[in-house]
């Protein structure tokens, strides 16, 4: 590594039997469950970053364009000399458009996933060499405590439609957690994917490649790999459909079989048929963000829409 890089890498405790409890927890419901942040190791991540290359993702390209179009109006509000702190960075693509133009002192990229969080910081720590890198391993879902002190100006960044991933009353649980964080010392800027045609919406989770149905599947290798499981990736598919009254997408991998599973020396059995339930992405209009800001604590929001109104970026402050 180069001497010349401003870089650090904090790892935060995540017990191991929390992980296991919580897994086998949701397999034993009756809709049986995995939380969305287990499909991030590193494959994971690295199958998630093609997924947004696919022509029918549009949620990553819409807002990359935001950025690039308004990045100077976002800049202006956030400040120069900042913290800017990112939750759940992944391969911290779009972070590079926001740098130039809000030239923070400090950038903190947040992730679960150890490896992969820390080539991305590296990466970003080489290429802007006066910016301080610190990044912390943890889980953003959960509450937390930064490893390191806040500045006197500081701004979250939460981007991708993340937020989509809580549902609503959850949603609101997590920004008020980003809120008291920042402590007044600044805003959040929020991307949020908006409501929309729900053909655009099956499209862009069932992508012709099968990128998405890998990624979905992967998290079965993932708690294999992570708590010694052993289910057969074969035997299950993905499955994604808009819930049009739930106002999200939910998605799932359908067991091909009858079949058992051995988790943490419990027998799981499944139906042919039976979902085990992985995501669901909940999808917003402009007056729920503005709604659920205002119940997390936020009181002045500003946001920034595409032409055709399917993405969103919001700074609450």
């Amino acid at each position: 590594m180069s001497e010349s890089i401003q870089y650090e890498l904090h790892e935060l405790d995540m017990l191991k039997v929390d992980v296991a409890d919580e897994l086998l927890a949701g397999l034993q419901q009756t809709q049986k469950s995995i939380a969305p942040k287990y499909f991030y190791d590193e494959r994971g991540s690295e199958l998630f970053t093609e997924i947004t290359g696919t022509q029918e993702y549009y949620v990553t390209r819409t807002e990359i364009a935001l950025l690039k179009q308004y990045g100077a109006e976002m800049a202006a509000c956030i400040g120069p000399d900042s913290l800017l702190i990112e939750y759940g960075s992944g391969s911290s693509e779009k972070i590079r458009i926001l740098l130039d133009q809000v030239k923070p002192k400090i950038y903190a990229p947040l992730d679960i996933s150890r490896d992969y969080l820390d080539s991305a910081a590296v990466g970003v720590a080489t290429e802007y060499p006066w910016l301080e890198v610190k990044a912390a391993c943890l889980d953003y879902t959960q509450p937390f405590s930064l490893p390191f002190a806040l500045l006197d100006n500081c701004a979250g960044f939460f981007p991708g439609s993340s937020i989509g991933n809580f549902t609503p009353d959850s949603a609101i649980e997590f920004l008020s957690r980003v809120r008291n964080q920042l402590q007044d010392k600044g805003g959040l800027l929020l991307g949020v994917d908006l409501k929309k045609d729900d053909v655009v919406l099956n499209a862009a989770y069932n992508d012709a490649a099968g990128i998405t149905a890998a990624f979905n599947l992967n998290v079965l290798s993932h708690i294999n790999n992570l708590i010694g499981s052993n289910f057969d990736t074969s035997q299950f598919v993905h499955f994604a459909q808009y819930n049009d009254k739930l106002g999200c997408i939910q998605m799932f991998l359908e067991s091909l079989s009858n079949q058992r599973v051995e988790v943490l020396g419990k027998t799981i059995e499944f139906s042919k048929g039976e979902m085990i339930h992985t995501e669901d992405s909940f999808k917003y209009s402009v007056s729920e963000v503005e709604l659920m800001a205002r119940s997390a604590g936020f009181n002045e929001i500003k946001s920034w829409t595409d032409e055709k109104g399917w993405f969103g970026i919001f700074y609450l402050f």
